[in-house]
């Protein structure tokens, strides 16, 4: 058990959290991902608001928004210890602007990508998920199902939202160009075989999953969808 523990508490346990839940989070992108993208439907919203009422009742899907929470905040957590250890182990800055020419600047800006999905999740969570899961939704559509749908119409007629909500899209692609290859190599799966399918994989992710998602409110609020 000692073992375990320090094993988990080492520098390299800490990146074993940080790829495991960085996966994790991977597999709720998809899933968000495919659920959210039900408004291209094109029905006024009706397809996508069966798919928010089926995650919002189902009791292992609500069993997993737990786990999710939890692990999202390890991932947060583990990755601000990281960070501040690698300040340490490095504390003054490169002479050498070409220092790092061998690293993408988005790898070595991953602290400040996560910050800015982190401030991002929080306006995220306060426009749609409070309110679908706390003060409730007043409006319900034709089939009875509240009518999530209608407030995210309502929520991207501001411009400024659909700015900030674009923007941080942009983040995250960055934020999986680098994260996605780099939890699989933590977690020792690399093979000569599969790592360069995993690393076209992982560009193909980071591209598709935060286009789909910056549409979305682009979609909505220039009514390219009803």
């Amino acid at each position: 058990m000692s073992n375990t523990s320090g094993f988990l508490f080492s520098s390299l346990g800490k990146k074993v959290v940080m790829g495991a839940t960085g996966l994790f989070l991977v597999t709720f992108l998809l899933v968000h991902c495919f659920i959210n993208a039900l408004i291209f439907f094109n029905d006024g919203g009706l397809t996508f608001n069966i798919g928010a009422h089926f995650m919002g009742t189902n009791w292992l899907i609500r069993t997993m928004e737990l786990v999710l929470f939890f692990g999202l905040v390890l991932h947060i957590v583990q990755a601000a210890v990281l960070t501040r250890e690698n300040q340490k182990a490095r504390p003054v800055a490169y002479a050498n602007p070409g220092g790092n020419v061998s690293s993408s600047w988005y790898s070595r800006s991953m602290g400040l990508l996560g910050t800015l999905l982190l401030m991002f999740l929080i306006i995220h969570l306060a426009h749609f998920w409070v309110k679908s899961r706390f003060t409730g939704i007043p409006t319900e559509d034709a089939n009875g199902h509240e009518d999530l749908y209608a407030i995210m119409q309502e929520t991207f007629k501001q411009l400024w939202v659909v700015v900030v909500y674009v923007l941080a899209m942009v983040s995250l692609a960055y934020h999986l160009l680098h994260g996605f290859q780099s939890a699989f190599q933590t977690l020792g799966l690399n093979h000569k075989k599969y790592t360069p399918l995993i690393k076209k994989t992982g560009v193909c992710f980071s591209i598709v999953i935060p286009l789909i998602f910056a549409l979305m409110p682009l979609a909505m609020h220039f009514g390219w969808i009803k």
